[in-house]
């Protein structure tokens, strides 16, 4: 798989994740479609990812006792595009901003993990290691 220009992961969270484009346009004040393709939509990805994709699309998803799972694939699958960036600025936001946020509440990361794929699923044992955190059926017996 082809890596995602940094420039353009704004642009592809909005086309694999359009239910964030009504988060981005309130961040940006102006259309998601305009918003994604300015400088400052890349430059600041950590927000973005934060404000516009985990707060208000992936959590409530996890979180939701009827997640929609559709919308749960393809969550996954826009950070399994992303998640391997050789920018630093890309696989920092990823991680602070999408797998650490799992660990802020019980059975986060066990509801992610069935929708995760190869690569998040690495590097979110990486960060389960690196905190020493253990959870049944993903990183102990």
């Amino acid at each position: 798989m082809r890596e995602v220009p940094t420039e353009e992961i704004p642009a592809l969270l909005l086309r694999m994740i359009p239910e964030s484009a009504e988060p981005i346009a309130e961040l940006y004040d102006r259309p998601a479609e305009r918003a994604v393709v300015t400088e400052d939509a890349w430059t600041r990805l950590y927000r973005l990812l934060a404000d516009c994709f985990t707060t208000p699309v992936l959590m409530p998803q996890l979180e939701s006792g009827r997640p929609d799972a559709e919308l749960l694939t393809r969550c996954w699958d826009f950070v399994e595009r992303v998640v391997d960036h050789s920018s630093e600025l890309v696989g920092g936001a990823v991680h602070f901003e999408v797998l650490e946020q799992l660990l802020n509440a019980e059975g986060l990361v066990e509801a992610a993990w069935p929708c995760m794929k190869d690569r998040t699923r690495a590097r979110t044992l990486e960060m389960l290691d690196s905190y020493n955190v253990r959870l049944r059926g993903i990183n102990r017996r």
